[in-house]
């Protein structure tokens, strides 16, 4: 047996710099290994049998000196009791290599990526779609299968009935099993190259989208019949009639004049301010507002700052519903998102007002990069010229305006 050194103290242990093996006492053939690159590593020496062997305890600081001494003592009574703990460390990290992963479900997996990344996502619309194009159409073929046995065969069970059909929700669905599939290969839930990823993989097995996909627009009203439109709205009574009045005039979507609330108004300035939170864009839009939307304000019911400005009969705010409902009760075929293209159609057809005011108006996000870098403002001045000729247009004249 080797005989024993000087017990130091970690104070002392801890000046021990010099490249070498260092025996710290305690425990006998314990030793602190320093490396030429400054490097520390915890060794025992000892006699297994008929060899003598060295065996890493662990790295100094993170292997403290006392737990390197306990250590040391534990393999040496293995070492007395007839057991390599050499040779037994091994045969531990090699069951643990060859033990199944533990096993998660795809359903449980999607909820988990889902619970994970909901808070990044704009609204709950959103994690209403994720869940529900699941639900259809990827939990009755994967929801109970194991994520780590999930292989092309899967996903394109799930995937080919609606690629032709259904292209467009068929391909939202192929990126939502890749991220989830991603998620449970980051989560140590699956290994392997990912079988919903598309380029260089499905690309080969299924129809690019712009291909086979049927483009179907919002339906929209004609330029030449909105100000006949306009009239009858008019005439509408209810709070979905005058939400759908002041989402044609100011251009606006459906979910962002259903959510405007009365501290987003300024009468006094002519201005509705949507927070960026509720923009499609993520950026704060500036509304100006005409003398038509104006008016449309003064004659509804007033309410607190944070009241919506077209509330529900029985509180709150609107559904898309019911201003879907007062086009189906008028017997007009167009839905409320179609009204913007009505304004698009007027501004490129029957004004000079520059492609970038129009877009600006519609909070359409710039595509390309570098213009946007340069294109810093929000053209407001001439949106409200624009806003102002649109109003009148809608009220029956024929404004031809440049900016």
């Amino acid at each position: 047996m080797p005989r024993k050194a000087l017990e130091l103290g970690p104070l002392a242990v801890s000046r021990l710099t010099q490249p070498g093996l260092h025996m710290v006492g305690g425990v006998a053939g314990l030793g602190l290994q320093v490396l030429p690159t400054g490097g520390r590593t915890w060794v025992l020496r000892a006699t297994i049998g008929t060899r003598r062997r060295e065996m890493g305890l662990g790295g100094y600081p993170d292997v403290t000196l006392a737990r390197a001494r306990e250590a040391a003592r534990e393999a040496r009574d293995a070492i007395r009791r007839g057991i390599d703990p050499i040779e037994a460390g091994r045969d531990a990290r090699r069951a643990l290599k060859a033990a199944p992963p533990p096993m998660m479900t795809f359903r449980s997996a999607a909820k988990a990526y889902i619970a994970a990344h909901e808070a990044s996502w704009k609204n709950r619309k959103h994690r209403d779609q994720w869940t529900a194009t699941l639900r259809k159409y990827a939990y009755p073929v994967l929801g109970e299968v194991d994520v780590a046995e999930i292989e092309l065969p899967h996903i394109m069970r799930v995937l080919e009935p609606i690629w032709l059909t259904k292209t467009e929700t068929a391909k939202r669905l192929r990126g939502r099993l890749e991220m989830v599939l991603d998620w449970a290969t980051a989560r140590e839930f699956r290994a392997g190259p990912n079988p919903a990823r598309w380029r260089g993989h499905l690309d080969k097995l299924l129809a690019k989208p712009s291909k086979v996909r049927r483009i179907v627009h919002h339906r929209a009203l004609p330029v030449d019949d909105l100000p006949g439109f306009m009239q009858a709205l008019r005439s509408s009574e209810g709070a979905g009639a005058r939400a759908l009045e002041f989402a044609i005039l100011t251009a606006a979507r459906s979910g962002e004049v259903r959510g405007a609330t009365w501290s987003e108004i300024d009468t006094t300035n002519r201005l509705w301010t949507i927070d960026g939170a509720r923009m499609k864009a993520g950026r704060e839009h500036r509304v100006p507002l005409s003398d038509a939307a104006l008016r449309l304000l003064a004659a509804l019911p007033s309410g607190g700052p944070e009241e919506p400005v077209f509330r529900a009969v029985l509180g709150g705010n609107l559904s898309d519903m019911t201003i879907s409902a007062v086009l189906r009760r008028m017997g007009v075929d167009a839905v409320p998102h179609g009204f913007r293209s009505t304004f698009r159609d007027w501004a490129a057809e029957r004004t000079t007002y520059l492609n970038e005011v129009a877009e600006m108006a519609l909070a359409h996000t710039v595509g390309n990069k570098v213009e946007a870098a340069y294109r810093r403002g929000d053209l407001f001045e001439k949106r409200v010229e624009m806003m102002r000729d649109w109003a009148q247009f809608c009220e029956g004249g024929q404004p031809s305006r440049a900016a």
